[in-house]
């Protein structure tokens, strides 16, 4: 069942569902060509299939369209399904045991969730997944997509590809937890949402979050998250209002009130990752936009590092 979280009744405690309406149609038929849309020419999951085979997979695609904060999938239920993101915004989340709700991996125009569909086994969704936009999707059903996947092995190929990129941003995730102080989780999570779903505006880059998303993915409280935006805001590197957030000057993210570097918070027992998350950065591409430390930032406004 579709379900969504009404903005306007959002607060920082948490967000309450509205009634199960926000999925509005489903268009059976053929979606536009890749021809005749950029987004899917490059969806990567598609990639490297012919033009016949790429009109067989789309021509078996349904398309349904979700409004605002439609939760798409939850996690716990049978992954059945595949989805591909035609238009809007997306992100993953997961909702702890304790009922708190942790913002996860941000999801752009063609991309795609709901891949444990492919596995031979019939597995559930590990996270739940919402639009954070008006957004349409294509869809397959389980049986349809896996028997493209063993017409084209090269979906299978794509979709490992994409694996692996998340493989990469939950591990540079990891070490940001175990390396980064409060200041440089929350500056790396700003950089990082604005690569993947910010938008352009007059001032720079802005982004439709709260302050309780921000604690929730940089793990720290909501308190450290009104402290750290309120200076950045008065040394303009942000603008912030209720809800919303403009990144204007993100290399001010890494300097104090008066103008000062702050100093990096990664540990001794640290010191030696960073270099390698930079190779690891390098040999894989496909994940620049997810990776929360970003080599430019860094060697502008990090203290020197040194492996010991």
């Amino acid at each position: 069942m579709d379900r969504a979280v009404d903005s306007d009744a959002e607060s920082e405690s948490g967000a309450s569902l509205r009634p199960p309406h926000d999925f509005s149609s489903n268009h059976p038929g053929i979606p536009p060509t890749d021809r005749s849309d950029p987004v899917l020419h490059n969806a990567r999951f598609l990639d490297g299939l012919s033009s016949a085979g790429r009109y067989a997979v789309l021509q078996s695609a349904q398309r349904h369209t979700y409004r605002r904060n439609s939760v798409v999938v939850e996690q716990g239920d049978s992954a059945d399904r595949l989805f591909l993101l035609r238009k809007g915004y997306a992100r993953h989340f997961f909702i702890t045991p304790e009922g708190r709700k942790v913002n996860l991996f941000c999801l752009v125009r063609g991309h795609i969730f709901g891949g444990a569909c492919l596995l031979s086994d019939p597995a559930p969704f590990i996270v739940s997944t919402e639009v954070t936009t008006n957004s349409e999707v294509l869809v397959w059903e389980r049986d349809t997509i896996r028997g493209f996947a063993r017409r084209y092995p090269r979906l299978l190929e794509n979709g490992l590809s994409i694996a692996c990129d998340y493989l990469v941003w939950y591990l540079a995730t990891h070490l940001s937890l175990v390396c980064h102080s409060a200041r440089e989780r929350l500056a790396h999570v700003l950089i990082g949402l604005s690569r993947g779903i910010g938008q352009s505006v007059p001032h720079g880059i802005g982004l439709e979050i709260t302050n309780e998303q921000l604690a929730n993915t940089a793990n720290i409280t909501p308190f450290t998250v009104s402290r750290l935006l309120s200076e950045w805001q008065r040394n303009g590197s942000i603008q912030k209002s209720r809800g919303k957030l403009v990144l204007c000057r993100p290399e001010r993210l890494f300097r104090n009130d008066s103008g000062g570097r702050v100093p990096l918070g990664m540990n001794s027992a640290c010191s030696g990752a960073y270099p390698d998350r930079v190779e690891m950065r390098r040999s894989l591409p496909s994940a620049r936009g997810y990776l929360l430390t970003t080599k430019r930032f860094q060697q502008a406004h990090a203290e020197p590092r040194h492996r010991y």
